[in-house]
């Protein structure tokens, strides 16, 4: 899944850590569900844009999220990329 939807449900303060993330804000995202059997735990991403607790955000996962950091080789598997405004979903063709 390299692109998704989410809120951010907590933070997370790691003080020992890899070095390439000294520096980086890390929170919790819950994925949001936007049909019946999509089920997804939390993860945690790096936020590079300064979202907070309760925000909906655009997330990215994998290489996406460390070339996005400047730094391909980095500890990262997902990061935050935009805070959403609004979302217009048509929940019947969701369900198709």
């Amino acid at each position: 899944m390299p692109m998704w939807v989410g809120k951010v449900v907590g933070t997370l303060v790691a003080t020992p850590k890899d070095e390439s993330l000294t520096g980086s804000k890390l929170l919790f995202v819950q994925p949001m569900k936007f049909y019946e059997d999509q089920r997804r735990n939390p993860v945690v991403a790096v936020d590079t844009i300064g979202a907070g607790t309760g925000e909906t955000v655009l997330v990215v996962e994998g290489s996406s999220a460390r070339h996005l950091l400047g730094r391909p080789n980095a500890a990262v598997d997902s990061a935050i990329i935009g805070i959403i405004d609004s979302i217009e979903l048509n929940k019947e063709l969701l369900e198709e």
